[in-house]
Protein backbone atom coordinates (compact mmCIF):
# COMPACT_ATOMS: atom_id res chain seq x y z
CA UNK A 1 0.00 0.00 0.00
CA UNK A 2 2.97 2.60 0.82
CA UNK A 3 4.74 1.54 -2.34
CA UNK A 4 1.22 2.21 -4.15
CA UNK A 5 0.74 5.53 -2.48
CA UNK A 6 4.21 6.77 -3.33
CA UNK A 7 4.01 5.54 -6.85
CA UNK A 8 0.62 8.08 -7.27
CA UNK A 9 2.73 10.68 -5.56
CA UNK A 10 4.87 10.59 -8.27
CA UNK A 11 2.63 10.08 -11.23
CA UNK A 12 0.64 13.50 -9.39
CA UNK A 13 4.32 15.07 -9.01
CA UNK A 14 4.82 14.34 -12.89
CA UNK A 15 1.75 15.56 -14.27
CA UNK A 16 1.50 18.91 -12.77
CA UNK A 17 4.80 20.34 -14.51
CA UNK A 18 3.57 18.42 -17.56
CA UNK A 19 -0.09 20.65 -17.39
CA UNK A 20 1.94 23.71 -16.32
CA UNK A 21 3.67 23.01 -19.60
CA UNK A 22 0.96 22.38 -22.32
CA UNK A 23 -0.96 25.66 -20.53
CA UNK A 24 2.45 27.90 -21.63
CA UNK A 25 2.50 26.44 -24.38
CA UNK A 26 -1.58 27.55 -24.81
CA UNK A 27 -0.41 31.04 -23.91
CA UNK A 28 2.08 31.27 -26.04
CA UNK A 29 0.53 30.64 -29.10
CA UNK A 30 -2.42 32.36 -28.23
CA UNK A 31 -0.95 35.36 -28.05
CA UNK A 32 1.37 34.37 -30.96
CA UNK A 33 -2.24 34.15 -32.62
CA UNK A 34 -3.24 37.90 -31.77
CA UNK A 35 0.03 39.36 -32.73
CA UNK A 36 -0.66 37.81 -36.14
CA UNK A 37 -4.05 39.22 -36.51
CA UNK A 38 -2.81 42.29 -34.92
CA UNK A 39 -0.09 42.47 -38.08
CA UNK A 40 -2.51 41.15 -40.53
CA UNK A 41 -5.16 44.00 -39.72
CA UNK A 42 -2.16 46.58 -39.80
CA UNK A 43 -1.09 45.15 -43.18
CA UNK A 44 -4.95 45.23 -44.41
CA UNK A 45 -5.50 48.69 -42.83
CA UNK A 46 -1.70 49.98 -44.94
CA UNK A 47 -2.86 48.12 -48.17
CA UNK A 48 -6.26 49.82 -48.55
CA UNK A 49 -4.62 53.87 -47.62
CA UNK A 50 -2.49 52.55 -49.97
CA UNK A 51 -4.83 51.79 -52.46
CA UNK A 52 -7.56 54.92 -51.53
CA UNK A 53 -4.92 57.04 -52.17
CA UNK A 54 -3.99 55.97 -55.67
CA UNK A 55 -7.66 55.58 -57.23
CA UNK A 56 -10.21 57.41 -55.28
CA UNK A 57 -8.50 60.03 -53.62
CA UNK A 58 -5.92 60.05 -56.21
CA UNK A 59 -4.56 63.97 -57.13
CA UNK A 60 -6.25 65.83 -59.70
CA UNK A 61 -5.25 68.53 -61.34
CA UNK A 62 -7.02 71.68 -60.37
CA UNK A 63 -8.47 73.68 -63.16
CA UNK A 64 -8.00 77.93 -62.72
CA UNK A 65 -10.15 79.01 -66.17
CA UNK A 66 -11.20 82.46 -66.95
CA UNK A 67 -14.43 82.22 -67.73
CA UNK A 68 -15.17 85.60 -69.43
CA UNK A 69 -13.65 89.05 -69.95
CA UNK A 70 -15.33 92.36 -70.60
CA UNK A 71 -14.74 95.68 -71.02
CA UNK A 72 -16.29 98.81 -68.30
CA UNK A 73 -15.58 102.40 -68.12
CA UNK A 74 -13.90 102.85 -70.66
CA UNK A 75 -12.97 106.34 -71.95
CA UNK A 76 -10.52 106.98 -75.17
CA UNK A 77 -10.09 110.78 -76.32
CA UNK A 78 -7.38 111.76 -78.39
CA UNK A 79 -4.94 114.63 -78.02
CA UNK A 80 -3.52 115.62 -81.02
CA UNK A 81 -1.80 118.86 -80.24
CA UNK A 82 0.29 116.38 -78.21
CA UNK A 83 0.29 113.21 -80.41
CA UNK A 84 -1.40 111.44 -77.84
CA UNK A 85 -4.32 109.21 -76.82
CA UNK A 86 -5.63 108.92 -73.00
CA UNK A 87 -7.21 105.82 -72.08
CA UNK A 88 -9.09 104.97 -68.76
CA UNK A 89 -10.36 101.59 -68.69
CA UNK A 90 -11.28 98.77 -66.25
CA UNK A 91 -11.97 94.74 -67.41
CA UNK A 92 -14.32 92.67 -65.29
CA UNK A 93 -13.04 89.16 -65.40
CA UNK A 94 -14.92 86.00 -64.41
CA UNK A 95 -12.68 83.79 -62.76
CA UNK A 96 -13.21 80.17 -61.56
CA UNK A 97 -11.12 77.14 -60.21
CA UNK A 98 -12.01 73.95 -60.07
CA UNK A 99 -11.12 71.05 -57.67
CA UNK A 100 -11.75 67.86 -59.08
CA UNK A 101 -10.67 65.68 -55.91
CA UNK A 102 -12.27 64.20 -53.39
CA UNK A 103 -10.03 66.46 -50.60
CA UNK A 104 -10.08 69.79 -50.24
CA UNK A 105 -7.84 72.47 -51.66
CA UNK A 106 -6.24 75.15 -50.01
CA UNK A 107 -4.44 78.00 -52.30
CA UNK A 108 -2.02 80.77 -50.88
CA UNK A 109 -2.32 84.55 -51.81
CA UNK A 110 -2.00 85.35 -55.87
CA UNK A 111 -2.84 87.67 -58.27
CA UNK A 112 -4.41 88.02 -61.43
CA UNK A 113 -2.86 90.35 -64.04
CA UNK A 114 -3.57 92.27 -67.28
CA UNK A 115 -0.72 92.56 -69.98
CA UNK A 116 -0.12 94.56 -73.02
CA UNK A 117 2.27 93.22 -75.77
CA UNK A 118 4.45 91.66 -72.65
CA UNK A 119 4.06 94.73 -70.60
CA UNK A 120 1.76 94.08 -67.41
CA UNK A 121 -0.60 97.28 -67.33
CA UNK A 122 -3.04 95.79 -64.33
CA UNK A 123 -2.90 93.90 -61.56
CA UNK A 124 -5.43 92.52 -58.83
CA UNK A 125 -4.84 90.38 -55.83
CA UNK A 126 -6.56 87.15 -55.40
CA UNK A 127 -6.78 86.64 -51.56
CA UNK A 128 -5.79 82.87 -49.96
CA UNK A 129 -8.39 80.57 -49.64
CA UNK A 130 -9.69 76.97 -49.61
CA UNK A 131 -12.01 74.71 -52.45
CA UNK A 132 -13.87 71.93 -50.67
CA UNK A 133 -14.13 68.61 -52.79
CA UNK A 134 -15.64 68.18 -56.41
CA UNK A 135 -16.73 72.41 -56.38
CA UNK A 136 -16.02 75.09 -58.53
CA UNK A 137 -15.53 78.50 -57.14
CA UNK A 138 -16.40 81.66 -58.72
CA UNK A 139 -14.64 84.62 -58.90
CA UNK A 140 -15.20 88.14 -60.01
CA UNK A 141 -12.39 90.40 -60.37
CA UNK A 142 -12.16 93.73 -61.79
CA UNK A 143 -8.79 95.13 -63.58
CA UNK A 144 -7.74 98.65 -63.54
CA UNK A 145 -5.57 99.64 -66.65
CA UNK A 146 -2.51 101.63 -65.95
CA UNK A 147 -3.20 104.20 -68.56
CA UNK A 148 0.37 105.56 -68.40
CA UNK A 149 1.90 101.99 -69.25
CA UNK A 150 -0.07 101.63 -72.14
CA UNK A 151 0.91 105.57 -73.28
CA UNK A 152 4.49 105.11 -73.26
CA UNK A 153 4.20 102.08 -75.53
CA UNK A 154 5.54 102.91 -78.89
CA UNK A 155 2.89 100.60 -80.69
CA UNK A 156 0.00 101.59 -78.38
CA UNK A 157 -0.94 104.99 -80.68
CA UNK A 158 -1.24 102.57 -84.18
CA UNK A 159 -3.32 99.89 -82.24
CA UNK A 160 -5.75 103.17 -80.81
CA UNK A 161 -5.85 104.20 -84.48
CA UNK A 162 -6.38 100.91 -85.84
CA UNK A 163 -9.53 100.74 -83.09
CA UNK A 164 -8.33 97.32 -82.12
CA UNK A 165 -6.20 97.01 -78.70
CA UNK A 166 -4.64 93.65 -78.35
CA UNK A 167 -4.47 92.27 -74.08
CA UNK A 168 -4.13 89.35 -72.03
CA UNK A 169 -5.18 88.48 -69.18
CA UNK A 170 -2.79 85.66 -67.09
CA UNK A 171 -3.94 84.16 -63.46
CA UNK A 172 -1.42 81.70 -61.35
CA UNK A 173 -3.09 79.60 -58.34
CA UNK A 174 -0.61 78.05 -55.97
CA UNK A 175 -1.73 75.25 -52.91
CA UNK A 176 -1.87 72.26 -51.75
CA UNK A 177 -4.51 69.48 -51.47
CA UNK A 178 -4.05 66.74 -48.70
CA UNK A 179 -4.81 63.27 -48.88
CA UNK A 180 -6.09 61.52 -45.94
CA UNK A 181 -3.80 63.96 -43.71
CA UNK A 182 -0.79 61.49 -45.32
CA UNK A 183 -0.07 62.84 -48.29
CA UNK A 184 0.31 66.73 -49.12
CA UNK A 185 0.47 67.31 -52.67
CA UNK A 186 1.50 71.06 -54.35
CA UNK A 187 -0.49 72.22 -57.36
CA UNK A 188 0.29 75.15 -59.31
CA UNK A 189 -2.84 75.87 -61.47
CA UNK A 190 -2.67 78.60 -64.17
CA UNK A 191 -4.45 80.16 -67.14
CA UNK A 192 -3.42 83.06 -69.76
CA UNK A 193 -6.16 83.88 -72.01
CA UNK A 194 -5.44 86.24 -75.18
CA UNK A 195 -8.01 88.62 -76.59
CA UNK A 196 -8.80 91.69 -78.36
CA UNK A 197 -10.51 94.73 -76.85
CA UNK A 198 -12.49 96.71 -80.07
CA UNK A 199 -12.36 100.37 -79.33
CA UNK A 200 -14.97 101.15 -81.58
CA UNK A 201 -17.80 99.55 -79.90
CA UNK A 202 -16.21 99.10 -76.71
CA UNK A 203 -16.36 94.99 -77.13
CA UNK A 204 -14.27 91.87 -76.10
CA UNK A 205 -13.66 89.48 -78.81
CA UNK A 206 -11.15 86.85 -80.39
CA UNK A 207 -10.31 85.38 -77.12
CA UNK A 208 -8.00 82.34 -77.01
CA UNK A 209 -7.33 80.31 -73.57
CA UNK A 210 -4.87 78.34 -72.40
CA UNK A 211 -4.35 76.20 -69.33
CA UNK A 212 -1.62 74.88 -67.67
CA UNK A 213 -2.01 72.85 -63.94
CA UNK A 214 1.02 71.24 -62.46
CA UNK A 215 1.49 68.87 -59.99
Amino acid sequence: MEAESGRSKNSKSMEQPSSSLVSGLKRRRKCRNICFGVMGVLIFIIILIIILAFTVFKAKKPVTAIDSVSLTDLKVSLDLARLQVVLNASLDVDLSIKNPNKVGFKYTDSSAQVNYRGQQIGEVPIPAGKISADETKPMNLTLILMADRLISDSKFFSDALGGELPLNTFAKISGKANVLNLFKIHVDSSTSCDFIIFLSNRTVGDQDCKYKTKL
